[in-house]
């Protein structure tokens, strides 16, 4: 099987860092979050997991934590956008 696989720097967010890997069909496989609420994010990690990546984005776009223009399911959309865009590798 093919994936593709980024890693996002984050902006205005808690974590800092976004490594995400989908499948050749846009699957996501993989989700990992460097920093933030720790037991939140593994939460959407899970949430997210063997989903297609433009089911996830219109469900999580423009969240916002707390007074802050963005939120860690925000940025995650970033990087999904990202790697809709990313090479097959293998």
């Amino acid at each position: 099987m093919k994936t593709k696989h980024i890693t996002y720097t984050t902006q205005g967010t808690c974590s800092k860092l976004i490594d995400v890997t989908a499948d050749e069909n846009d699957v996501i496989q993989q989700v990992f979050f460097l920093g933030g609420c720790n037991g939140n994010l593994q939460g959407v990690s899970k949430l997210v997991c063997g989903q297609k990546i433009d089911d996830v984005i219109p469900k999580i776009n423009g969240i916002r934590c707390g007074a802050k223009g963005t939120s860690c399911p925000d940025q995650l959309c970033r990087a999904l956008e990202q790697l809709k865009n990313a090479p097959l590798e293998g």
